[in-house]
């Protein structure tokens, strides 16, 4: 899939809401102990529904505010200040627009005490219809924090049909959440945002597996990191609290398919005569004005699947030590962008 598809797939989204969350991933309230579906099927079906007709409706507009109550965390973030951006360049709304369709759905419900709770549905979308085949799937990330709180999406991510994995289920077919802390998998939910993050400054720790948004991503910054008369810089950090917090399913292999993000800096200096790569996006976006000097700043999505330490197969299988995780996709957008 393209870069330009894929943009257009996630900046008809809108902002993010406050959803309380602890960097555990689980919050107890009003002393709900019991460990319950996270919602039935047909609240599933619901929430896909309700979500993709605010979609369309911001997407349609330009307008974040038509569906401010139906994302949140990662892609939250990105589609709010996307919108934003389409909002400034086309105020009146989006010529293109295309709605969006998402069918066969199957969702992937786990059973869990307390707050938050949350889904994966897997999903087939119209935005590859083109081609005349279903090459992809969206696998959207449901999350509520507490009864009187509406579904929202905090993560997307896209997929081929052999990419999307088989979560583990128990005799009644609801999924099973895995642990934030999980000591069974050769890196913990809660840990894997700070070592992707560190992953990508330094290539350390090398709990990763190579690939397009691994050992790819680092091969393109270095490959950009010097041009003639510009300098460019990254940064990266962790972002894992509140309604960043990952959120993962356990996988029939004995692993898990988890949902994390990420935040980036990129730094652009050039010298002087040099022109900075400034499109219609960044201007929308960026404060302060840029002479020699551009730091934009974005959030970024993963959805990655982590192997239990005693796996079989791949690095432990060849006797070179731990299984990696592989990082299946990533959706990033800019978030800001500041020029001096």
């Amino acid at each position: 899939m393209s870069r330009s598809t894929l943009r257009r797939l996630v900046t008809g989204l809108a902002t993010a809401t406050a959803l309380s969350l602890t960097a555990s991933g689980c919050v107890t309230v009003h002393g709900e102990l019991e460990v319950v579906p996270a919602a039935t099927e047909s609240e599933a079906a619901r929430a896909l529904k309700d979500f993709t007709a605010a979609y369309n409706k911001a997407d349609k507009a330009y307008d974040p505010a038509l569906d401010a109550g139906r994302v949140t965390g990662a892609l939250g973030a990105i589609n709010q200040a996307g919108l934003k951006a389409r909002q400034t360049q086309s105020p009146d709304g989006n010529p293109r627009h295309d709605p969006l369709e998402l069918t066969d759905a199957k969702f992937a419900i786990p059973k869990k005490a307390g707050w938050p709770r949350w889904f994966v549905a897997d999903t087939d979308s119209n935005r590859d219809k083109d081609t005349g085949r279903l090459d992809t799937r969206w696998m959207l990330v449901f999350v509520r924090g507490g009864a009187d709180q509406l579904w929202e999406v905090s993560h997307l991510s896209v997929l081929t049909p052999n990419e999307v994995p088989t979560f583990k289920k128990d005799a009644d077919g609801w999924a099973e959440p895995v642990a934030p802390d999980a000591p069974s998998l050769v890196v913990p939910p809660k840990d894997l945002s700070v070592r992707y993050a560190s992953y990508l400054q330094d290539g350390k720790p090398e709990n990763f597996a190579p690939g397009p948004h691994t050992s790819a991503v680092r091969q393109a910054r270095e490959k950009s990191a010097r041009q003639l008369g510009r300098t460019v810089q990254y940064r990266d950090q962790q972002l894992d609290t509140g309604t960043f917090a990952p959120l993962g399913l356990v996988t029939a292999d004995g692993g898990a398919t988890v949902f994390f993000a990420t935040r980036q800096f990129e730094q652009q200096t050039v010298a002087q005569g040099v022109r900075l790569d400034l499109n219609a996006d960044v201007r929308a976006l960026m404060t302060g004005t840029a002479r020699t000097k551009l730091t934009k700043e974005r959030v970024s999505s993963q959805v990655a699947q982590v192997p239990a330490k005693d796996a079989a197969g791949g690095s432990a299988g060849a006797g070179k030590g731990a299984p990696q995780v592989t990082v299946l996709a990533r959706i990033q957008g800019l978030t800001a962008a500041q020029g001096s």
